[in-house]
């Protein structure tokens, strides 16, 4: 008996993924990214501080402002206090609503449409995120924030460059992926919030590179980086220990420990302790800063289950068995001989499903899991697991569009995809294994005759 046989791709699967021609993906593409990018401008033409929504134009890094002008004027004391960061909003969006003489330190900034503000910002990233704005704290908050997405803007694509290099089947397919790239959903929400994601982005493109050179201690490094947002950390450090990646976490843990040490020094055990009491008594303001809505933008396993269950004990306890599950397959694909792009994609859907926070724009991070799972289905298109890649990317890219519609579905399709991806490899690196087997016991038999 063969063991190593592959079962054929069902036909219903062969069909849909021969509709995912070049031509087609390279249409809808252009398409996606002019609607995106298009609504992106109508939304942005109004003047002011509001777009035509009513809402901030960049408001998420009204808190990394505020911190970096926090720390430029010597008040590092004040980045956790809550009323502190919400005057300092208030002042920037409204300064005519500052009294003469009150005494505020914020700099007063052009009016802006006569509206409440309307948003809560805490500061949940540790003091170090700040220092890295300071420069920019110089200029107007607008400025600032511009300076900020055109600088991320090349981060991402200088990012989907270096993985593009490195996937060899992709190289003759330069346009598809640049204007997919530019029509990556969330691209677009990274942009109009103003968001820090493609630090995330960054951190893993590093570590494939690094792993792909044979430095894993350096890969390991570029992971511990992630601290910064600690909630991608959960899952990776565990599932290194599991696969025994020792140099790989070893790396993780000096880099996490540098940076953490490094904000400890730089501003003293009482912001650091309040940073830490800000993230360890989250319950206190987690209902105010998160809009009642704020699950249908989130895209991993705690948000999936939350939708779905209506009790949250019982939400809970379906996380953290599902996050376990999905901890130890992708440590057995880490530890597997498969491909190195596949055990990385592995180990990037994992810290995504697992993270108990994650918005739509921290998608950014699956950029790299997505062109090489391309390459890989593209380098194996005869294989079975090359039509469930295919087909699985495209739902993976696609689905975060359709989140708002889990207001009413209470089911975030985006999750089981990803999680179906995971499988797929664990399936995939278990055949490998399978086939190695049976190839070393054929070799012995060989010996023995």
């Amino acid at each position: 008996m063969n063991h190593s046989a592959q079962p054929e791709t069902p036909a219903w699967l062969g069909s849909a993924v021969a509709w995912l021609s070049p031509r087609r993906l390279r249409a809808q593409s252009v398409v996606l990214a002019l609607c995106l990018w298009g609504v992106c401008a109508v939304d942005f033409a109004t003047p002011g501080f509001f777009d035509r929504a009513g809402n901030i134009k960049f408001q998420d890094f009204l808190p990394f402002y505020v911190s970096a002008r926090l720390i430029a004027q010597g008040r590092a004391g004040e980045l956790y206090n809550q009323q502190v960061i919400a005057a300092e909003i208030e002042a920037i969006v409204h300064p005519a609503s500052i009294q003469p003489g009150s005494g505020h330190r914020g700099a007063a900034l052009p009016s802006a449409n006569v509206r409440p503000a309307n948003v809560q910002l805490p500061n949940l990233y540790g003091p170090q995120v700040g220092l890295l704005f300071v420069p920019l704290s110089r200029f107007s908050f607008p400025a600032a924030a511009w300076i900020w997405v055109a600088a991320s803007l090349i981060a991402f694509f200088g990012c989907v460059y270096l993985l593009w290099r490195a996937s060899p089947v992709l190289r003759p397919h330069s346009r598809i992926v640049g204007i997919s790239a530019l029509a990556f959903p969330p691209l677009f929400h990274f942009f109009v919030r103003g968001q820090i994601s493609v630090l995330v982005l960054a951190c893993f493109t590093v570590t494939f590179l690094a792993l792909r050179a044979d430095r894993s201690w350096l890969a390991g490094a570029a992971l511990g980086l992630l601290v910064f947002k600690p909630q991608f950390l959960i899952a990776i450090p565990l599932l290194l220990l599991l696969a025994r990646a020792w140099k790989t976490l070893a790396g993780l843990s000096a880099s996490a420990f540098a940076q953490l040490a490094f904000a400890w020094i730089y501003f003293g055990s009482a912001v650091m302790r309040a940073y830490l009491d800000t993230l360890w008594h989250m319950s206190r303001w987690i209902g105010t800063a998160e809009l009642r809505l704020a699950n249908i933008q989130m895209h991993s396993l705690r948000s999936f289950w939350a939708l779905l269950i209506p009790w949250p004990d019982a939400a809970l306890v379906l996380y953290i068995l599902s996050s376990v599950v999905v901890i130890v397959i992708a440590a057995a694909v880490w530890k597997s001989a498969s491909p190195l792009a596949l055990r990385f994609s592995a180990l990037t859907l994992a810290a995504v499903l697992v993270n108990p926070h994650l918005f739509v724009y921290d998608l950014l991070a699956l950029a790299p899991v997505l062109l090489l799972l391309a390459d890989s289905a593209l380098n194996n298109q005869q294989h079975p697991f090359s039509a469930d890649l295919r087909w699985l990317s495209y739902l993976a890219f696609v689905l975060p569009l359709f989140a708002p519609l889990s207001r009413w579905t209470h089911f975030q399709p985006s999750v089981p995809v990803f999680a179906l991806l995971l499988w797929v490899l664990f399936r995939h690196s278990a055949n490998v294994a399978e086939r190695a087997a049976n190839d070393r016991l054929a070799s012995q038999q060989a010996r023995v005759v």
